[in-house]
């Protein structure tokens, strides 16, 4: 486990920062991730750090950012210590799913498969649990 788990998941409320996932619903801890990764300048700085659950993460990978589908336009992903989560993203409660409001969210929704059916699955059984949003 990383060494900064402690701090960052207690400031990322135990949250993916990304999709938002429960921790707690998980038999184990999400894992910390650098947001700009190393390969790419980041740093170990605890503001480019972000809790992420293992699809996010997974999926993220060393990419910083993305294609949106029709457009040759390079995209940023959302960057947790730098973007308000709601001025990119919204909750559709009944369908369970994660919109991109802003080309940023879109990207990120997109890349990182927030609504992939597992997720879906899962995110909708969250809401009826009351763990999500």
């Amino acid at each position: 486990m990383n060494r900064r788990y402690v701090e960052i998941a207690k400031r990322a409320k135990h949250r993916c920062e990304y999709c938002r996932a429960p921790e707690v619903v998980f038999n184990f801890p999400f894992e910390v991730e650098h947001i700009i990764p190393l390969s790419q300048q980041g740093t170990n700085d605890q503001a480019n750090l972000a809790l992420a659950c293992r699809s996010c993460n997974l999926r993220k990978g060393s990419r910083i950012n993305g294609f949106i589908s029709e457009s040759s336009k390079s995209i940023r992903f959302f960057h947790p210590r730098k973007d308000q989560w709601s001025e990119h993203f919204q909750i559709n409660i009944e369908l369970g799913k994660i919109i991109g409001i802003t080309p940023v969210g879109e990207v990120t929704v997109e890349y990182l498969g927030m609504n992939s059916p597992a997720q879906v699955a899962a995110r909708q059984l969250w809401i009826r649990l009351d763990l999500f949003p």
